[in-house]
């Protein structure tokens, strides 16, 4: 029955970031907000041909590329609803089950049965039942229908559409790129699409990287479903990059905890071996009551932090309340199941009071990962799933920006939030348990910077 169903589809359709981490959030700008919520699988990898030009480091080496998009063979289908209306003998001794087309959905979309459906609302039986939506192209979904006093089997045929834009992660701006070297525009751009795991990047204008001087060009990034987005930006071929300069100001802990007392407020700290050997009974006479430390990080193996023993062992022993955080730019969900159970064991029976955070902050070139903004909600979602096996507790790390525009509403209500948002007063109007408000600060006990934070109560961490 299935080829008949895919066979008759076809005749139908036929003519129709803190100090000590990396925070991208001060570098990086979002351009999009992604409206889809997330679905419980993952989806299949999508191929598209990338269109990539670099400049060779010869004298007369100049690079031009145009814009050019990456279609997908099966395109969205532009109209909502089909007339078309077949019928299909299933066997000899069974009744006739109608065949009809139905509306498009989006990808990812929480899409019910009345959402697909193109006939009366109240025939269907189970309007709010679910339908799949995790790959797009041609579905089909038997519904059970009332028509007078018959109940009926209908085969409802729809299609899963994208169409959303990618989003620009880092837009790259402020673009130094040093003369007589290979030029490659996605070392200096973010993006990435709600779909699609590989979006395709081009250009136009000239970059001649054997000549000093700036060179104005316009991205596009394109994914599958031939949704794109367009920005300018400049880029500067100089003899060397410029050494960053840190001219922001630093806020004693003391100060920082009165500027924000209030009810149901407390202060703390997250440290790593950036802070080097921290003298935990001085950090709490401070007025620090807890420490989030991290217990390691992820690039191509993980790996324990140097500290975080030493780290762990003394705030226990100064009697703070304890969190740990884990960064890494894993991209595959048995990786992070494996971090999460490498944590636990690390752990021990080390009882925490505060969750384990999850730290994924590679957005600068998030292409690279091969991953979609579906794919990292649902690694995150997988990573706290693990965790849970082991009796812990996990929440989400992120800035602003990316809190706003790249974590699904349903990701973030999952588990609690731990903001990372550096300004005097925030004004992310979500949920959140803890606010990262500094990276700048000085408390007794740690010879440099320091990460501070304030954690409210009675939003519970769970």
């Amino acid at each position: 029955m299935k080829k008949i169903a895919v066979l008759l589809a076809a005749l139908s359709f036929a003519g129709a970031f803190s100090c000590g981490k990396t925070d991208s959030s001060s570098s990086s700008q979002i351009t999009e907000t992604t409206s889809a919520e997330a679905a419980s699988s993952t989806t299949s990898a999508v191929t598209t041909t990338a269109v990539s030009t670099t400049s060779d480091a010869s004298a007369s080496s100049v690079t031009t590329a145009s814009a050019t998009a990456a279609i997908q063979t099966t395109q969205p289908l532009q109209s909502a609803s089909f007339a078309a209306v077949t019928t299909v003998q299933q066997a000899t001794d069974a009744a006739p089950v109608e065949t009809q087309n139905g509306k498009s959905v989006e990808v990812y979309s929480a899409a019910t049965a009345s959402e697909i459906w193109d006939g009366e609302a109240s025939e269907l039986l189970e309007p709010d039942k679910a339908v799949d939506t995790s790959d797009i192209g041609a579905h089909e979904v038997t519904l059970a229908c009332k028509r007078g006093d018959k109940t009926e089997n209908v085969k409802v045929m729809y299609q899963v559409v994208d169409t959303e834009k990618p989003m620009i992660l880092n837009g790259g701006w402020s673009t130094c790129h040093v003369v007589n070297t290979p030029f490659d525009l996605s070392d200096y751009v973010g993006f990435a699409d709600n779909y699609d795991r590989h979006p395709t990047l081009t250009y136009t204008g000239t970059v001649d990287t054997n000549a000093l001087g700036d060179y104005p060009i316009t991205a596009t990034v394109t994914d599958s479903s031939g949704n794109s987005e367009s920005w300018d930006l400049t880029i500067t071929v100089a003899e060397s990059k410029p050494s960053p300069q840190d001219n922001n100001p630093r806020v004693s802990f003391r100060d920082f905890t009165e500027k924000y007392a209030g009810e149901g407020r407390r202060f703390g700290i997250d440290v790593s071996t950036w802070q080097g050997n921290v003298d935990f009974n001085a950090v709490k006479a401070d007025g620090c009551s807890f420490v989030v430390i991290r217990l390691g990080y992820y690039y191509s193996k993980p790996v324990l932090d140097d500290y975080f023993r030493q780290n762990l062992e003394n705030a226990k022993a100064a009697g703070l309340d304890v969190g740990v955080y884990l960064y890494t730019a894993d991209n595959t969900e048995e990786g992070v199941r494996e971090h999460a159970r490498w944590i636990a064991e690390e752990l021990g029976d080390t009882k925490l009071e505060l969750p384990v955070a999850f730290d994924w902050e590679e957005f600068t070139n998030f292409q690279q990962y091969g991953m979609s903004i579906h794919d990292l909600n649902q690694l995150y979602l997988a990573f706290a799933d693990e965790l849970s096996k082991h009796g812990l507790k996990c929440m989400l790390y992120s800035s602003k920006n990316f809190l706003n525009n790249f974590w699904y509403e349903s990701t973030k209500a999952a588990h609690p939030v731990w903001l990372a948002h550096f300004v005097d007063e925030t004004d992310y109007a979500g949920k959140y348990a803890i606010w990262q408000a500094s990276c700048y600060g000085k408390i007794n006990g740690i010879a440099g910077d320091v990460d501070m934070n304030i954690l409210y109560e009675p939003l519970p961490l769970e």
